[in-house]
């Protein structure tokens, strides 16, 4: 895995690339390390074409609004640069990359397809396997790992980016995107300010764990680690210990 991941989204003018719908839309948010960057993509394009009337219904974007934006053609040279190297982090990523890629195919026999430069994890396919029989679009696993969508009305590119960032952290081992400075705040000395807590004053009492409870803990790992493919981090971490 890249310590360089890219969640990224598209709208579109339709349903299916074959169909010869375009992308209207791109939105990508950075982490690196696990940690949001700022260092964000986004980029509305001229399709070229009408967008069907379903579409515009679910993400509001109108042929009016698209008629004065860059054609793909323009901008896919730096939205290649700037994906490259990375793990695309994608929910239902088929649809897509299929996108993308028609979108490079229209330019030229020896442009690279996305799986050329990038990796792609689908977080459709790894909700399935955390959650199976249970529904999995990003608004329902907002409401499962509490993450706050409310200001999403409409869909856009960016927005949901920026939801299943939050998502795909909660998913993989919780948020690790914030850093506090327990001593100063934040950098600008606006930030929350942390009180430091001496814990050798404090008389913490100590449980000690049973051989029969160690034992359960290693079978619920065990359960765990095969749930997620292989990717429980507990697992890994008894492994160096």
């Amino acid at each position: 895995m890249s310590d360089r991941q890219i969640v990224l989204d598209t709208e579109t003018t339709g349903l299916e690339h074959r169909q010869g719908h375009r992308i209207i839309e791109i939105g990508c948010v950075e982490l690196v390390n696990r940690k949001l960057t700022g260092n964000n993509y986004h980029q509305y394009l001229n399709p070229e074409r009408e967008i069907d009337i379903g579409a515009i219904e679910v993400h509001g974007i109108t042929n009016e609004f698209l008629s004065d934006k860059p054609l793909f053609a323009d901008t896919s040279d730096a939205l290649v640069e700037y994906l490259r190297g990375a793990e695309l982090i994608i929910h239902n990523a088929p649809f897509d990359v299929g996108f993308l890629n028609a979108e490079l195919a229209r330019l030229d026999a020896d442009t690279p397809f996305i799986e050329d430069f990038c990796t792609v994890h689908d977080t459709l396919v790894q909700a399935r396997k955390m959650f199976p029989g249970q529904r999995n679009d990003l608004d329902s696993l907002c409401k499962r790992y509490e993450v706050n969508n409310t200001h999403r009305e409409l869909h856009g590119a960016l927005l949901d980016a920026e939801i299943l960032a939050d998502v795909y952290l909660s998913m993989t081992g919780g948020q690790t995107a914030l850093t506090l400075d327990a001593a100063s705040g934040g950098s600008d000395g606006s930030g929350p300010r942390f009180d430091k807590i001496d814990f050798s004053t404090l008389d913490l009492p100590v449980s000690q764990v049973s051989q029969a409870e160690m034992e359960d803990h290693v079978e619920w790992l065990a359960r765990l680690d095969d749930k997620v493919g292989g990717k429980c981090v507990w697992t890994r971490l008894n492994e160096k210990h």
